[in-house]
């Protein structure tokens, strides 16, 4: 357990120990993925329970995976919003065009592999750029997963030009636009329906992290799995653990505290090191089952690099078209990720 959730379960028992209120709050959390992979397992399971054990059972976090709560994963942040779900997991590029500065993370190349340490920028960028275009949800941790990895049926990749023609489902408008300027014809579409388009072959593979991976069926939906050489991620993707504002504010003040104990730097690091350990889980899942695993050279992922930087310089000017620096928001975004890089 790391440093931050101790002393945050030392506040948070504190204030719980010493409360005279009595009320009990049931917060109904949801998300779209299977309760067995990463994050639910690691991070968002731990997370509810340590929000009921500090709240002395007052507080009771129940979470829907799958969606079942209604709705569908892309509008999952309007659900939060206006109060159809108390909280949940959202992934801003699902909607795209709505949250751009967000995207600056999820460039090609921009974070390290650790999904922690980006997840720790993550949150200092967010600080800096994007509470205003969250102001309608109470955001509890903003976080990033591990290194975006090419899944695809037969032969890993090699080379830049085995990308030409390949169908890649791709979570985020960077990501697809990295695999367009890497000859895929790019499909953008949320993790639940990744699996059927596979088997349908409606897709050749796509990019999405190892953890994710058992879930998905990707050991029996694809057969091999390559990553770029190096310490920097291919891309990375953005999300947020927020619930509605109304639910937040209406809660006591002691029990509020014990949110907000667990939430911010630490939560979003805790949500991070969930991927990392989801990552291990699920690199070994996929070589057991006898998948190609594979690492480009250092020569094609500095061809990627290079392209990579393509997609940079259009999405700077993009954004410059829209009234944005965008140019200032990678530099921050660069910035960010310096700063929480650990030795």
């Amino acid at each position: 357990m790391h440093l931050f959730k101790h002393a945050a379960f030392a506040a948070a028992f504190t204030l719980s120990a010493t409360s005279s209120m009595a009320q009990e709050v049931t917060l109904r959390f949801q998300h779209f993925v299977s309760p067995a992979s990463a994050n639910p397992t690691y991070f968002m399971q731990p997370w509810a329970d340590a929000i009921e054990e500090q709240s002395n059972g007052r507080i009771k976090v129940e979470l829907y995976p799958f969606m079942q709560l209604g709705g569908s994963a892309p509008n999952q942040y309007d659900l939060i919003r206006d109060g159809a779900i108390d909280g949940g997991w959202v992934i801003p590029a699902y909607q795209p065009n709505r949250f751009p500065e967000a995207e600056a993370l999820e460039l090609p190349f921009m974070t390290t592999k650790s999904a922690e340490e980006a997840s720790a920028a993550a949150w200092v960028y967010t600080q800096e750029y994007l509470m205003d275009d969250f102001q309608d949800v109470h955001v509890i941790a903003a976080h990033m997963h591990g290194p975006g990895i090419v899944h695809k049926r037969g032969d890993a990749i090699e080379t830049v030009e085995d990308f030409a023609g390949l169908k890649l489902r791709g979570p985020s408008r960077p990501a697809t636009m990295l695999l367009d300027e890497l000859g895929a014809t790019p499909i953008g579409m949320p993790v639940p329906q990744f699996p059927e388009a596979l088997s349908k072959g409606v897709v050749d593979g796509g990019v999405i992290t190892w953890e994710m991976s058992p879930s998905l069926k990707l050991n029996e939906l694809t057969d091999s799995h390559t990553d770029v050489a190096g310490e920097r991620a291919l891309y990375n993707l953005y999300f947020l653990w927020a619930m509605n504002k109304d639910v937040y504010n209406g809660m006591p003040a002691d029990l509020r505290a014990i949110i907000d104990a667990n939430s911010g730097m630490m939560a979003s690091m805790w949500a991070g090191n969930a991927h990392d350990t989801g990552d291990a889980v699920g690199r070994d899942v996929m070589i057991a089952d006898g998948n190609e695993i594979a690492t480009l050279s250092e020569e094609e992922t500095a061809r990627i690099v290079a392209l990579g930087e393509n997609v940079t310089a259009r999405w700077i000017s993009e954004m410059n078209d829209k009234g944005f620096d965008g140019a200032a928001l990678v530099e921050s975004a660069r910035s960010a990720v310096t700063k929480t890089i650990t030795d």
